[in-house]
């Protein structure tokens, strides 16, 4: 199962916000990666460099590759609608993204790391792949034995609610109620310009 394993805080500076959540490292240096830091001089990003920068902020953000990532984006064309809009639906709809939703997991990365140890039922069931998609009316829950896992007690204690989502804090269950609406995903996407960049 391939993954993005290297530095976190430097991809955050790469493209100027944290993808990956609070960082206090990225709070202390927000400004670009490189030897000369806020001294060096950047050229003017281009169309194609716009496209290209949203596309992999969005892949490094919901922790997947480039080819999986297309595969989503063809997945996307195929439904009625708004391909873009599609996109993030079908990301925000993957089991390790609704787990961090729910707030079992205080990152996109625990989360994927929860589902791949089999910390995580789907419907009653075991699940170990993070990639899934959730339906409406899906149940995504906690196993009996993983429910006193530290990492999971901290975060539930500070997790945001969501309108498509509904947790039960005492019994570690959620339910996935519908498909977001795409002004309710709080991320800063720009998903026309990874639709223009795949178009050319």
């Amino acid at each position: 199962m391939a993954r993005y394993t290297g530095p976190s805080t430097k991809i955050a500076r790469k493209f100027g916000e944290p993808i990956y959540g609070g960082d206090k490292y990225f709070e202390k240096r927000n400004f670009p990666p490189g030897q000369h830091g806020l001294a060096a001089k950047r050229k003017k990003q281009k169309e194609y460099g716009n496209q290209l920068k949203e596309k992999q902020k969005v892949k490094y953000m919901y922790g997947v590759l480039e080819r999986q990532f297309h595969n989503t984006y063809k997945k996307a064309c195929r439904l009625s609608g708004q391909k873009g809009e599609n996109l993030i639906l079908l990301l925000e709809s993957r089991l390790d993204n609704v787990v961090y939703r729910l707030g079992i997991a205080p990152t996109r990365a625990a989360a994927r790391q929860l589902v791949s140890h089999q910390h995580i039922t789907l419907n009653g069931q075991v699940c170990n792949i993070p990639s899934v998609q959730v339906k409406p009316g899906d149940v995504v829950a906690v196993r009996e034995r993983s429910k006193s896992l530290e990492v999971i007690q901290a975060s539930v204690a500070n997790a945001a609610k969501h309108s498509w989502l509904e947790f039960d804090a005492k019994t570690l269950t959620g339910k996935f109620l519908n498909l977001p609406v795409r002004a309710e995903v709080p991320e800063n996407i720009n998903e026309q310009l990874i639709v223009d960049l795949y178009s050319k």
